[in-house]
């Protein structure tokens, strides 16, 4: 419910139709009994109350605004065309004057500077022949105040649109930014990958050609010589020992901490229940839903669901505030593994856009959802917080 007002605007905002006929309506109920009162900045002793077809043109005048941002110059022009009949009628316009200078502003914020100006223009000229044809052309001070209100209408609508087109320059070079910044970060990834693939080539390759050749030497020298034979085996043993080393070496470039690699199994998906009560331990408040019957995981899916759940509880204990919550589910259903880590980010300073909360880790984690064949979404939920969500196909054994 603390998103209802933002979400009503935008829903206003995506139909304009509907402010706009509500905004035509309440103007002509009210144009009706002002019909009949005399404003004080001018003075309407020439003027007749408007009869049954008047009242209709100053109803019908009003409920032209209803279509003020689709056609507001043509609709600008009907009101000062029916404010013109009336004055020829010497009846008076009621409210017609609000819609007018209402049609001038929206003009001004929503059409060229040119189209702006013919409708300063033209809400000037009605006033004036408007004013000759019922004898008030010396009324000054209505002359004044109708072009002070015009041109201040007039002056905030190009601001308006003048702000807005600055808005849409920044959001554009903004987006044009991130795109640059995406397609770098995407040539960086391709050419360390393809600098990776072609050492560990050239390791792979030196090392097993040799252990090929030892191997050979050693089936040779088997039955007629087996110490050589020996000899030729622990030279491959050496070999390969020599080209894991090197493999470990050239990857464990990519890798940010200087820790060594962990000697024990590593973690699945049974494991997340652990993880789950370290984070409550930390200050988190997580709870755990696991749906459906486990079945057997590849082990670079089990490890990768237990990695994204690992790193979105890290991002919601560093980002979603002290008195966050974190909701994780795992779902095993038939030929697919969903993994889902929510929280209500309630901290101080919330994350403005997804971008704040997505880090290297899941950028990471992408890449292993990704090389799982899997779909992953990231991003702020719809009532607040953020939000991790993925799915890995699962093949049938």
């Amino acid at each position: 419910m603390r998103n209802t007002p933002g979400r009503l605007r935008a829903w206003f905002h995506r139909h304009p139709l509907i402010p706009d006929a509500l905004l035509a309506a309440l103007l002509a109920v009210v144009a009706v009994p002002c019909a009949y009162v005399t404003f004080p900045f001018r003075d309407t002793a020439g003027l007749n109350e408007p009869d049954a077809p008047g009242l209709v043109l100053i109803v019908a005048g009003c409920l032209l605004l209803t279509l003020r941002r689709r056609r507001p110059f043509l609709m600008l022009s009907l009101i000062s065309l029916t404010v013109l009949t009336l004055a020829s009628l010497s009846q008076h316009g009621s409210l017609l004057w609000v819609a007018a200078l209402v049609l001038v502003y929206t003009v001004a914020a929503h059409r060229g500077l040119a189209l702006s100006l013919c409708a300063l223009t033209l809400s000037f000229a009605c006033h004036s022949l408007s004013a000759v044809a019922t004898g008030q052309s010396g009324d000054w001070m209505a002359h004044l105040f109708v072009a002070v209100s015009a041109t201040t209408l007039w002056i905030t609508g190009r601001s308006v649109r003048l702000r807005r087109a600055y808005l849409a320059e920044l959001r554009d070079r903004a987006e044009r930014t991130e795109r640059a910044r995406e397609a770098d970060t995407r040539a960086a990834r391709a050419e360390e990958r393809s600098r990776i693939a072609r050492e560990l080539h050239d390791v792979v390759a030196h090392h097993v050609s040799v252990m090929t050749v030892q191997a050979s030497a050693a089936r040779r020298v088997l039955a007629t010589n087996p110490d050589g034979a020996r000899e030729a085996l622990s030279a491959i043993e050496e070999m390969g020992r020599t080209a894991l080393a090197e493999m470990r070496s050239i990857v464990g470039v990519l890798r940010t901490d200087a820790a060594p690699a962990e000697r024990n199994p590593q973690p699945g998906v049974q494991e997340i229940p652990a993880l789950v009560d370290q984070m409550c331990e930390a200050g988190l408040r997580t709870r755990l839903w696991i749906e459906g019957e486990r079945g057997q995981l590849p082990p670079g899916v089990d490890l990768a669901a237990y990695r994204l759940v690992q790193e979105a509880l890290t991002n919601s204990l560093r980002h979603a505030g002290p008195r966050a919550q974190a909701w994780v589910t795992v779902r095993h259903g038939p030929g697919e593994l969903a993994v889902q880590v929510e929280d209500d980010g309630k901290g101080p300073k919330p994350p403005r856009s997804a971008g704040d909360r997505t880090g290297h880790g899941l950028v990471g984690i992408r890449e292993r959802v990704a090389l799982y064949g899997g779909i992953l979404r990231v991003g702020p939920r719809p009532e607040g917080g953020f939000e991790v969500n993925a799915r890995f196909p699962l093949k049938e054994v």
